[in-house]
């Protein structure tokens, strides 16, 4: 269930920046007192969503678990790295949303670089203080170095370049593997989605005319490296049967692809309405032919890859 909730912060957060791109009317000209009211209604909505999540991760993934003393626990080598991907990603949305919130409330940048790009690092920190205190699980410091990176990729982009070059991203489809695990990885689409690490794919995207510096490339085109694994029926190593029934016998392998990519802030539109949509699909990676090389030393074409 921790997945859980962090895939709901995820979609969730995704939204936030329509409601603050909703704020881009707002001129110079407007007062103070407005910028304030957004302000604190952003700074509400952030605070109730929260602790609602919280809430629902205290009763869920802790419900079961005794309380103990402090403790750690490393799982670096867990999922070949996917979930510390997963963990960056995460940390990477809420402060990319954080800033843009506070950024459209009217404060001023540098303020909204502190407070609202360091969100990710200060929401995800909770949940690591909350497993170390939990039997079955500890405080993982592999987390805690991946919720870091990715509030650093966002803060360290807007101090260098003013803007996000590179944009972090997110992609999946239900792999092969999650239908002969015999529920293991989840027995809906939506516990598969939670639970399958084998169809997660996290991408680096970045302006293909920022790479070869030229201008007559569409500023949306963009070219993206990506990181997923296959083969996984357990965390560290594979299981061979589950709730009775046998599990087939697959080798653990990493993926590296590259493929292209739409940068869909670049897309130019007088439809707000459109604008929006396009806004919120900041963070999603849709499928584009693609190459992939693998750890097994295969290389892989596809027409299509989600």
């Amino acid at each position: 269930m921790k997945k859980l909730i962090r895939l709901i912060l995820v979609f969730l957060l995704g939204f936030i920046p329509l409601i603050a791109n909703a704020q881009d009317s707002i001129s110079k000209s407007d007062s103070n007192q407005q910028n304030r009211k957004t302000l604190y209604k952003a700074i509400a909505f952030e605070s109730v969503y929260y602790a609602g999540a919280m809430l629902v991760l205290q009763n869920s993934w802790y419900k079961d678990r005794r309380v103990v003393p402090f403790h750690f626990y490393n799982d670096n080598k867990g999922y070949l790295q996917v979930d510390k991907f997963g963990h960056a990603f995460v940390a990477y949305v809420e402060s990319y949303v954080g800033y843009h919130c506070l950024l459209n409330a009217g404060v001023s940048k540098t303020n909204a670089l502190i407070y609202g790009g360091s969100l990710g690092l200060i929401l995800q920190t909770p949940i690591e203080i909350m497993d170390g205190i939990h039997d079955g699980w500890g405080f993982s410091w592999g987390d805690m170095a991946a919720n870091a990176i990715g509030s650093g990729l966002f803060v360290g982009q807007e101090l260098l370049f003013n803007e996000q070059v590179v944009k972090y991203k997110f992609s999946y489809w239900e792999s092969n593997y999650s239908h002969k695990a015999n529920g293991y990885l989840g027995k809906t689409t939506m516990d598969r989605l939670l639970k399958d690490y084998n169809g997660h794919t996290y991408w680096f995207s970045m302006p293909v005319n920022r790479l070869i510096f030229n201008k007559h490339i569409p500023s949306w085109l963009n070219i993206a490296v990506g990181y997923g694994a296959n083969g996984m029926y357990g965390e560290y190593g594979n299981i061979s049967g589950y709730n009775g029934a046998e599990i087939p016998v697959t080798t653990r392998y990493r993926q590296y692809l590259l493929s292209l990519d739409i940068d869909w802030t670049k897309i130019k539109t007088r439809s707000k309405f459109l604008k929006v949509i396009l806004q919120g699909m900041t963070f999603i990676k849709l499928p584009f032919p693609t190459l992939e090389y693998n750890s097994k030393g295969n290389f892989k074409p596809y027409w299509l890859y989600f």
